[in-house]
């Protein structure tokens, strides 16, 4: 099973993938297809969009169960976490944080957070042990 999903995209496009695929929804196609169409449909994809963004999600032989392959808009970015893959979304405030060039460190948020937490801590107690 191959699912594409295309936002945004000239209309030519999905009217091509409508040969191989039916489109269940508004740039929603499902179908099912050797490995090499899927290949070639995924290069067409590629190369016919002009904006906009384009998700292939096709069954395969791993941990999840089936792999994922995006192509345009970079709000969300696929991560391999220890074997799985997982979609990060770059939020408003992580393009402030990477627009100042500012980069903290996972042991400096650490610090931070045990600081805050020491300081919070200290200042709800009353000075009774129990």
């Amino acid at each position: 099973m191959v699912v594409i999903v295309l936002e945004k995209v000239p209309k030519r496009l999905r009217g091509e993938l409508s040969r191989w695929m039916l489109e269940v929804s508004t740039g929603v196609f499902v179908g099912s297809m050797s490995a090499l169409v899927r290949d070639l449909l995924w290069e067409k994809c590629k190369e016919k969009k002009t904006v906009g963004r384009c998700c292939q999600i096709y069954r395969t032989n791993n941990e999840q169960g089936f792999a994922i392959r995006t192509h345009g808009d970079t709000t969300r970015v696929l991560v391999d976490f220890d074997g799985l893959v997982l979609v990060a979304v770059k939020n408003a405030e992580w393009q402030r944080m990477h627009a100042k060039g500012r980069r903290l460190k996972a042991t400096e948020n650490l610090e931070k957070e045990k600081a805050e937490f020491v300081t919070r801590d200290s200042d709800t107690s009353d000075g009774v042990s129990s």
